[in-house]
């Protein structure tokens, strides 16, 4: 690479950064400031900052909306960075965390916890377990089924996703038919919401997303030798099926975090990594931290939003309006059928 063509990638890089910081701080303030008694902007800012003395805006800003917008920003974070991985791994733009099931495997756990009769500490234990045990098995089901001759093609891969989301979706269903009184809630929680979320559950789920998120960070270098190939990778000394593993799991731990507490939110894993690819190129040492500033101000914009619209009727479900977004999105995609985005 030219010093020209560096320096003109560097600054594409830093205006894109740039970019999503201002539209997820701007977003962060927007849903701030949505309450039942109206709210400033300016209000909102101050004391997202610590700088506001009104101790009804610092209650509905820090107590009733903070954890909200926190675990909107972990969420889509998790989710960006779960689907930027999924695409090098799999070699295939349009590979996500919804698309290829985990997202229904992860509901099925939590919901298979929610109608299993426990404690409260032990539901709040089991949901995410059980939501991490079957996104980590979705994972592989789809990998093994779509496997064919040592490699991953599309079609099969997208088809096996299918098909066992789809398996999944319907055993959820099942188990709503049979929840009884606790139906509603499931319901609802299987449309995506932050709203049932205080700051016990969004401490519960920093971390995990944290964690996963962090250990597939580290891996840029690796990811872009992987998508070269196997045989190209591991002659640049890369332990392809370690960093599968480590990768897969991973983005199982945070997909499972994010759909164990706030249900099922579409389409994130798709569209974010796909349009911060198309504007800074293919290199995931750029593109991984990148999805996570794009998913966490995607998500946090939808809530705006889904709190704003139609607010005679109530919040609108996050899920539905990130799947009416990513539902033509996804279209597109298979109607291109392009490797136009670093792959041959």
């Amino acid at each position: 690479m030219s010093k020209g063509s560096a320096e003109k990638r560097r600054i594409r890089l830093l205006a894109v950064t740039a970019a999503l910081v201002i539209v997820l701080l701007i977003s962060m303030v927007l849903d701030l400031s949505q309450a039942f008694i109206p709210l400033s902007l300016k209000d909102a800012f101050m004391s997202m900052i610590g700088m506001s003395d009104d101790p009804i805006v610092n209650t509905i800003v820090r107590n009733v909306n903070g954890p909200r917008v926190v675990m909107g920003c972990m969420v889509g974070a998790g989710l960006g960075v779960s689907g930027a991985v999924m695409q090098a791994v799999f070699r295939n733009p349009m590979a996500s965390p919804y698309i290829l099931g985990l997202s229904s495997g992860a509901a099925f756990g939590a919901a298979l916890a929610m109608t299993i009769p426990l404690g409260t500490v032990s539901m709040l234990f089991m949901t995410p377990l059980l939501a991490f045990v079957f996104c980590v098995a979705t994972t592989f089901l789809v990998y093994f089924i779509s496997r064919v001759g040592g490699r991953v093609p599309t079609e099969t891969l997208l088809l096996s996703g299918i098909a066992v989301g789809s398996l999944f979706s319907a055993l959820v269903s099942l188990l709503t038919y049979l929840a009884g009184e606790r139906m509603a809630g499931i319901v609802y929680w299987t449309m995506g919401n932050l709203s049932q979320n205080g700051w016990n559950n969004t401490l519960i789920v920093i971390p995990l997303i944290l964690a996963g998120s962090l250990i597939m960070l580290t891996r840029g270098r690796e990811m872009n030798a992987m998508m070269l190939g196997d045989a190209h990778a591991k002659d640049l000394g890369v332990d392809v099926k370690k960093v599968r593993l480590e990768m897969l799991i991973s983005s199982s731990l945070v997909t499972a975090a994010a759909v164990a507490f706030c249900g099922v939110i579409g389409f994130v894993g798709l569209v974010v990594p796909h349009i911060i690819r198309i504007l800074t190129g293919p290199d995931n040492k750029a593109l991984l931290p990148l999805s996570m500033l794009g998913g966490a101000a995607f998500v946090v914009l939808c809530d705006y939003l889904s709190r704003s619209l139609f607010t005679n009727l109530g919040i609108l479900p996050i899920g539905i309006l990130t799947s009416l977004v990513g539902a033509p999105y996804f279209i597109y995609l298979l109607r291109r059928r392009r490797h136009e985005v670093g792959w041959n």
